[in-house]
């Protein structure tokens, strides 16, 4: 990170009891969140959830910024549905990913060029990229 660099914000959480049966909150309360195993029956959810959710919210951000560059609107219903798998290989965890983007209406062309600007700026798209696999697909 170079010296001209600036935060914009830090997210804190507190977290104790991890994936089994823990517990995560916001350092400003708004988040209060019951944990519990990928599949499991009962109360809470689970990392893989969250991760999806954050990546989703801020890929659909860099999707506005790169439609806004355009001077494109994007569409009402664009949606993205994200899924995030744990992976289990020769005994060791990871992660797969697929963001499956939906911007009805858009020329499929621009779309596409949207969905890759936004893939190449979303700060999760960056912290992930060459560490887990991921596909993004136009639906």
């Amino acid at each position: 990170m170079t010296q001209a660099a600036k935060t914009l914000y830090t997210a804190k959480t507190h977290t104790s009891g991890g994936r089994g049966d823990g517990i995560s909150r916001s350092s400003d309360g708004r988040l209060d969140v019951k944990l519990s195993p990928p599949g499991a029956a009962g109360i809470g959810t689970n990392p893989e959830q969250l991760f999806a959710a954050g990546w989703s919210a801020c890929f659909e951000g860099a999707m506005e910024i790169a439609a806004r560059q355009r001077k494109i609107e994007l569409p009402r219903k664009c949606a993205i549905d994200a899924e995030i798998d744990l992976v289990l290989d020769e005994g060791a965890y990871s992660l797969r990913a697929r963001l499956n983007v939906s911007l009805p209406g858009l020329d499929p062309e621009i779309a596409r060029g949207i969905i890759d600007d936004a893939h190449r700026t979303c700060p999760y798209s960056k912290a992930v990229r060459g560490n887990i696999d991921v596909t993004v697909a136009l639906i």
